[in-house]
């Protein structure tokens, strides 16, 4: 039986510093371009959490060098890429869409699984892709095989990625390394989180790789080298959210240190939402800092570029004067859980009134009471539990550990934040 973690009440505004680990989705993206660089590359603080580590290990599994140095950052090193190797997915979707391209390109069989759930998430676009590209494949999701030749045709390709852009970035990333790069082609509904592709393109340009993106949902990476990294890797905005929604709910004030001035992570739109909710958002030289309101106001907002805050926005919504409603986010059914359905479900079982609509929610506001709040294997899940525990006595989060994904010690820093108060 998983442990239950008290999400501890705090007892009065919540007031602290907290230093945040680095990004995620640009270590991650920083990992696959150091493996096809022309040199070795210096990741300097890197995010070191399970997705992550798992994005290593599968780098390592192809032949690439991935050394961790005293102080911590990453040195990595090209080398021809090769099979057997076996590729642990976990429940990490930059994993399963960033490295079947890159696997394309390895001399030798490579085999991909990961949890349970994520058997269930979608791969069929980025592995169909493939297929178009040249590569040869066994299955349409996890688990599947895929038998390298030691490279990748490339060209052009038709997807539809509006269940998740990842399927396009998984794809521009290791473009560069096809023959004929690729120029990828969106066809469907519109691509959520777009942030995030764009985050990749600016990547692969900073890394010397000439990628076109002015035509509407179509990207083209040109064949050529990538230049090596050496990167400071930023801290990760989405992670800082929670804590600065402690400031927010509780009329504190919360500073995150480090909060880059321009960036492509979609977690900075954390500050209009907080802004528009009626708290004070200040960035500095020295970070970022929420102080909250005497009352949250409630939003009606489009979230569907940076669908990862939801959990943290319903939260919020939670304690708003009013009836918020959430939109362009039904693409978040197909992530660790069908993200929707778990945030209605947990809210309501602590007495809130939560609707599910074709896009997204509706949160009323009621008075709240204690339980138990399931995460179902999500991180984001766990994070808004922790959040509403904040001023709902005795709520208990299962599985407080699934943090880990993204976050090395959630409940530490959590407590730790609480201990400045």
């Amino acid at each position: 039986m998983t442990q239950l973690w008290p999400a501890p009440t705090a007892s009065g505004p919540v007031r602290a510093t907290v230093t945040v680990p680095g990004s995620k989705s640009i270590t991650n993206r920083a990992l696959v371009l150091a493996a096809l660089a022309d040199g070795p590359s210096t990741l300097r603080a890197p995010l070191r959490s399970r997705d992550t580590e798992l994005m290593a290990a599968s780098l390592r599994a192809l032949g690439v060098s991935v050394q961790v140095d005293p102080t911590g950052d990453w040195l990595v090193t090209p080398a021809p890429l090769r099979g057997p190797a076996e590729i642990d997915c976990g429940l990490a979707g930059t994993v399963m869409r960033f490295v079947p391209p890159l696997a394309a390109l390895a001399d030798g069989r490579v085999d991909f699984d990961g949890d349970p759930r994520a058997r269930e998430r979608p791969l069929d676009a980025v592995l169909d892709a493939l297929r178009a590209l040249g590569a040869d494949i066994d299955g349409t999701a996890l688990p599947f095989r895929i038998r390298g030749a030691g490279k990748l045709a490339g060209g052009r390709v038709t997807i539809d990625a509006s269940a998740s852009s990842q399927f396009v970035s998984g794809l521009l990333l290791s473009a560069a390394r096809f023959e004929q790069g690729v120029t990828v082609v969106h066809e469907g509904e519109p691509v959520p989180s777009l942030p995030h592709i764009e985050m990749t393109v600016a990547m692969l340009r900073d890394a010397g790789v000439v990628v076109e993106d002015d035509e509407p949902d179509t990207w083209r990476v040109e064949p050529g080298p990538i230049r090596a990294l050496d990167l400071e890797i930023e801290p990760d905005l989405s992670n800082a959210t929670p804590f600065l929604a402690a400031a927010a709910v509780t009329g504190g004030e919360v500073t995150i240190p480090g909060w880059p001035a321009r960036t492509t992570q979609a977690g900075d739109a954390i500050r209009d939402i907080l802004t528009e909710m009626g708290a004070e958002v200040r960035r500095e030289p020295t970070g970022l800092t929420v102080t909250g309101p005497g009352v949250l106001r409630a939003v009606d907002i489009d979230l569907h570029d940076v669908g990862e805050l939801t959990p943290t926005v319903t939260a919020l919504a939670a304690f708003a004067d009013g009836p918020s409603r959430l939109r362009g986010v039904a693409h978040l059914r197909g992530h660790e859980t069908d993200r929707l359905a778990a945030l209605q479900r947990e809210l309501n079982g602590l007495g809130g009134a939560v609707e599910q609509t074709d896009d997204g929610l509706i949160i009323r506001p009621r008075p709240l009471t204690g339980g138990e709040w399931h995460s179902y294997a999500d991180h984001r899940m766990a994070t808004a539990g922790a959040i509403l525990g904040l001023r709902v006595p005795e709520v208990a989060v299962e599985d407080i550990a699934t943090t880990s994904k993204t976050i090395p010690d959630f409940p530490g820093m959590w407590a730790a934040m609480l201990e400045q108060a």
